[in-house]
């Protein structure tokens, strides 16, 4: 009994620690809810004391909703204006203190690069017109403005409705800066919003006249020249000071379309452009006509640059090649021996140029990019777009594009490093990887194939298999980055079909490993580099890591006996070269927005891709059909007069007859493929003349027939 009372003693006192605790929370919550309901009341009191009505509360509806707006607003323009201020990190103001000489492979000097382009000369002592002919045509409100002018905007947009066409422009002079700074020149909504926001930022950090003077030197204005201290010696061999008003106003023309109105390509168009800046001198109030009149009755002559024609996206990768390699603690004013060959050079802009005139428009396609390198890695030529005075966005060393079929060949190679062969036989029928379930490009399946017919015939859901049920996908990034390519594979099962970009020149590298029998590392621009003095402080075979195997020479030629029958029985038919036996591959990416065609015979390799930059599809283009046309008249023109290689696992060069053009990838479009007659190399500078030309007829008004009264009254 004593022990019964003795743990009821016990748990009595447990129990009314709970019962407390219990009674403390009602308590607690009981007057948190009534502190709550009194707090909110004496709000709802002291609010109503501002609670207006009529007119009054429309008002404040207003703003409160303008205050909800403008903070939605806020966080909206803070998103996009945060990949635009990523562009601004790094020393982006710092101007590369290297002056480079080039040479081209036989030791003609073919351009420039650094400072050797001119050192800045401050915008205080640039003559006061100089400035006037430049602000009165880019800007003329730029001392206004904030970065962006609206007033300049409205303007322009009203100019272009009058003239039914696009005749001003509205970007202010930053947002042009902005754009040479940070941005390229892709037409893209994403670019405009960037460049609006870098504006604004540079209008923040910079004030007006640090704004001008980068501006000067930083603008492209044709001929290989950067700034208007280079122009003012390339166009008329003085210093900036010195010009006059008539070479003031010649210059001032060329930031507008530098290629178009250079007046060592086209001086009558150059003397009209300075024409027309010298009107806008007037207009702007900077000048009466009498000031003008002379220069106008006398304008300016340049000096002879006839046959200058410079590869300046090559100069401009070289330049970097140069930064990369040159030794650390040497000197910055360098002499470059590059690898440049200026006739296969022009060879290149001619195909491409040639083939974009014939065919651009049938396509709907309006840019390319070609790197044409010797098997040894020798680039010989690099065309990064068609106008380098349009754009100098350099695409074919910058532009990452899909690669469609073309990735192919890299899991087709690392299947030959497992122990396939080209007659293994594998089947070309559905498959499902996850909830990816790829197709032929013809919808339709033809059963059980060899490797060989699989990769000529392009069928996308052997290699799909290949990766899924025997390889991977982590060796087949492995295997590519070994090649030597550098553009960042997404690493995605749908990578085998070539959803991951790749630039041109990484396309080039990756192939020359099958033309080399599986060695890699050999891609190179610059021979030699040395002081002015002539003493060597780099030679590439003597400082430069020698090739290293990647491939096996076995995996390697059964890569090459499958490739070679693609141009001859596959996809790439308007490839086949009249006079050597030539392998590659093509490519195509989904809505028709991409198209490759990347080959190699045993003395050149290539690469070719055609797109647009905004990336709208282009109309039904296909690898096998306008890239590999390129592709083809280019190495036709290089093979001439040359020795004739094996490529390896291949006996001799096997001279074949041309097949017919066409394959089952493309249409049969009538276009030839060109192989009728040895190219006539067309130079860059009579290309973009006759583009000028070719526009100056679009846009000139129509010229109506005259009536019949019209008629009798002229005779």
């Amino acid at each position: 009994m004593k022990k019964s009372r003795q743990k009821k003693e016990i748990r009595a006192p447990r129990a009314t620690r709970f019962l407390a605790f219990d009674a403390w929370i009602d308590s607690t919550l009981y007057e948190a809810g009534f502190k709550i309901s009194d707090w909110w009341e004496r709000i709802t009191i002291f609010s109503r004391r501002f609670r207006v009505y009529g007119f009054k509360r429309a008002i404040v509806e207003v703003l409160s909703e303008g205050f909800t707006m403008g903070a939605a607003g806020s966080v909206v323009m803070l998103a996009l204006a945060m990949p635009a201020f990523i562009e601004t990190q790094g020393n982006w103001s710092a101007q590369d203190d290297y002056a480079v000489t080039f040479l081209d492979r036989f030791g003609n000097e073919i351009g420039q690069r650094g400072i050797i382009q001119r050192d800045a000369v401050p915008v205080d002592e640039i003559p006061d017109h100089v400035i006037k002919a430049i602000l009165a045509t880019e800007d003329r409100r730029f001392f206004e403005h904030y970065g962006i002018d609206f007033l300049g905007l409205a303007r322009a947009l009203t100019e272009n409705v009058r003239a039914n066409s696009v005749v001003q422009g509205g970007s202010t002079l930053t947002q042009q800066l902005a754009k040479n700074l940070f941005l390229s020149n892709e037409r893209t909504l994403e670019r405009k919003v960037k460049e609006a926001f870098l504006s604004v930022w540079l209008e923040m950090n910079l004030s007006k006249k640090q704004i001008l003077q980068y501006y000067l030197d930083r603008s492209y204005l044709g001929g290989g020249t950067f700034g208007i201290a280079a122009a003012a010696d390339f166009y008329f061999d003085k210093s900036v000071e010195d010009l006059s008003l008539p070479e003031a106003a010649m210059i001032a023309g060329l930031f507008k379309a530098p290629a178009r109105y250079a007046p060592h390509v086209n001086l009558p168009a150059a003397r009209a452009r300075a024409n027309e800046v010298l009107t806008n001198m007037v207009q702007a109030g900077f000048m009466t006509e009498g000031q003008v009149l002379s220069a106008r009755l006398h304008p300016a002559t340049a000096v002879d640059r006839a046959g200058t024609d410079t590869p300046d996206y090559f100069l401009d990768w070289a330049f970097e090649e140069v930064k990369r390699i040159a030794p650390r603690g040497s000197t910055h004013s360098l002499v470059a021996r590059t690898t440049l060959d200026p006739n296969l050079q022009k060879a290149a802009e001619e195909s491409l140029e040639f083939h974009l005139r014939q065919y651009g428009k049938d396509y709907d396609v309006s840019e390319g990019a070609i790197v044409l390198m010797d098997t040894d890695g020798a680039v010989r030529a690099i065309v990064g777009g068609r106008d380098y005075g349009a754009s100098q966005f350099n695409r074919a060393t910058k532009a990452e594009r899909q690669t469609g079929s073309s990735f192919k060949p890299y899991v087709y190679a690392v299947a030959m490093e497992n122990g396939f062969k080209p007659d293994s036989v594998i089947s070309d029928g559905p498959i499902s990887w996850g909830n990816w379930s790829p197709r032929n490009y013809g919808r339709g399946y033809a059963g059980r194939v060899t490797l060989t017919t699989a990769l000529i015939r392009s069928y996308n859901t052997v290699p799909v298999r290949l990766a899924r049920d025997h390889l991977g996908i982590d060796p087949i990034v492995a295997l590519v980055k070994s090649f030597g390519i550098e553009s960042k594979l997404n690493g995605h099962k749908t990578m085998v079909l070539g959803t991951s970009g790749m630039t041109t020149l990484d396309q080039a590298t990756g192939f020359s490993v099958f033309a080399n029998g599986g060695l890699a590392g050999t891609r190179f621009g610059i021979a030699q580099l040395s002081t002015h003095s002539g003493d060597l402080i780099y030679d590439k075979a003597r400082d430069a890591p020698p090739p290293h195997r990647v491939l096996s020479e076995q995996a390697a030629a059964s890569m090459n006996q499958m490739l070679i029958q693609v141009p001859e029985h596959g996809t790439g038919r308007r490839a086949a070269l009249p006079m050597v036996r030539s392998a590659g591959k093509t490519g195509t990416t989904q809505s028709y927005r991409d198209a490759w065609y990347v080959g190699y015979t045993g003395n050149y390799v290539a690469a070719v891709w055609l797109g647009n930059d905004d990336f709208h599809p282009s109309r039904r283009m296909t690898g096998g059909s306008l890239p590999a046309m390129v592709w083809q008249r280019l190495m036709t023109y290089a093979h001439q007069n040359v020795e004739l290689k094996p490529m390896p696992g291949i006996e001799g060069p096997m001279r074949i007859e041309n097949g017919k053009s066409g394959s089952d990838e493309v249409a049969q479009d009538g276009a030839g493929s060109g192989t009728d007659a040895l190219p006539l190399a067309l130079s860059a500078r009579m290309a973009t003349f006759l583009r000028g030309l070719s526009t100056d007829f679009e846009e000139a008004p129509a010229i109506k027939a005259p009536t019949k009264i019209e008629t009798l009254s002229a005779l």
